[in-house]
């Protein structure tokens, strides 16, 4: 995968880790998860934050496209949260 900053990873991936991530979101169970439009605004944040390069947030180490999946899950930059 190359480096690229701002993006996500259905954008910058080689096809394995997207669909992995894809698959993991799917096997969050419907009550726990995010609605279509609150998770597209929250990756939308994502992509405008210094953090981000390839799809993985550099505060925690996640992927922002898992993470902002869950209803619960918060950015993790504690001092500049963007959701």
């Amino acid at each position: 995968m190359k480096e690229c900053r701002r993006c996500l990873l259905r954008e910058a991936a080689e096809g394995d880790v997207y669909q992995a991530v894809r698959a993991g979101i799917g096997r969050i169970p419907e009550k726990d998860r995010t609605d279509e439009a609150l998770y597209e605004r929250r990756l939308a944040a994502c992509r405008s934050c210094d953090f981000l390069l390839s799809g993985m947030c550099l505060k925690c180490g996640c992927y922002v496209e898992l993470r902002a999946a869950f209803k619960k899950s918060k950015c993790p930059d504690v001092k500049g949260k963007k959701w």
